[in-house]
């Protein structure tokens, strides 16, 4: 399997072009951040619970039934137990290098009748990542529009995201968020609530804190761009922490065509929406010491 290692005397990351392009490995000071199978053939048959990977078109869910857009029919196949159509069409497309650690795939088709065009930009500088999502409209007619980065971060992991307001549930229909409260309330680092699964929005800077206590590390992730939520979830199945920063919130196509908050963008021929991702790593003072 083709690998593009990108490196740092303290950050590390392996993608997997042929996979989605998808964050294999993360590897800061030595402990690895990501949920990284031990054979990478794994992220195949199970792509959606390991390493990082981009979404797009749209990300979250949408319902797999035919829905009008414009002048085109959005008829999406079901790819998920639920029922659902989950996370774009991207997360197992192969991807070609075009160097300096620039990626590119075209899309469209299979229930999407728009064709489109994605690029990712990774870079390492030190101990801080950038990733860089472009995803730009190949039609001649307005397109609806998300991007998003799917991380599992290995456990024990202590969690911050800095948000007003939540979506209480990925799984339900759309509606209003609701100002965090309980559970819902990680404005303050600790420990994620198992079953928990939501995004956040009315984020303030920076979005998102995360500290390993064990490994002595600490990090932040900031974005740039149309950042409209951070999706986080810890689920029982699955030993490890997703925080998702995406550009609309779950149920994007319904929030747009009913006039929701936080929808899928209406992007323009030639149009490009855009996502940067930045994750910083320091070291932290490690539990026992």
């Amino acid at each position: 399997m083709e690998t593009l290692t990108i490196q740092s005397d303290e950050l590390e990351v392996v993608v997997l072009p042929s996979e989605g392009a998808r964050l294999h490995r993360l590897r800061a000071f030595g402990h690895d951040l990501l949920r990284t199978p031990a054979d990478p053939a794994v992220h195949r048959t199970d792509p959606y619970f390991w390493g990082a990977y981009v979404m797009a078109p749209w990300c979250n869910r949408l319902e797999a039934v035919p829905v009008r857009v414009g002048g085109r029919t959005i008829d999406l196949p079901a790819n998920f137990p639920d029922g659902s159509a989950i996370h774009g069409q991207l997360v197992l497309a192969s991807w070609s290098i075009e160097g300096d650690g620039r990626l590119r795939v075209r899309g469209g088709g299979a229930g999407w009748p728009w064709p489109y065009e994605a690029t990712l930009d990774v870079a390492v500088a030190g101990p801080r990542l950038r990733l860089v999502l472009e995803l730009t409209n190949r039609s001649d007619e307005p397109m609806p529009a998300g991007l998003g980065l799917h991380p599992w971060f290995v456990e024990p992991v202590r969690v911050a995201v800095r948000a007003d307001r939540v979506y209480t549930s990925n799984l339900g229909p759309p509606g209003p968020p609701e100002p965090v409260a309980g559970a819902y309330d990680l404005r303050r680092l600790g420990e994620m609530a198992l079953g928990l699964d939501a995004a956040w929005t009315s984020l303030t800077e920076p979005p998102v804190e995360l500290v390993w206590p064990q490994a002595g590390l600490r990090a932040t992730i900031a974005t740039e761009g149309t950042a409209r939520c951070i999706v986080a979830a810890r689920l029982p199945s699955v030993p490890a922490v997703a925080v998702e920063p995406e550009t609309h919130a779950p149920q994007g196509l319904r929030r747009l065509l009913e006039g929701l908050p936080d929808p899928l963008t209406l992007i323009g021929p030639g149009e490009p929406l855009r996502l940067v991702v930045e994750l910083a790593v320091a070291r932290a003072a490690a539990e026992g010491r």
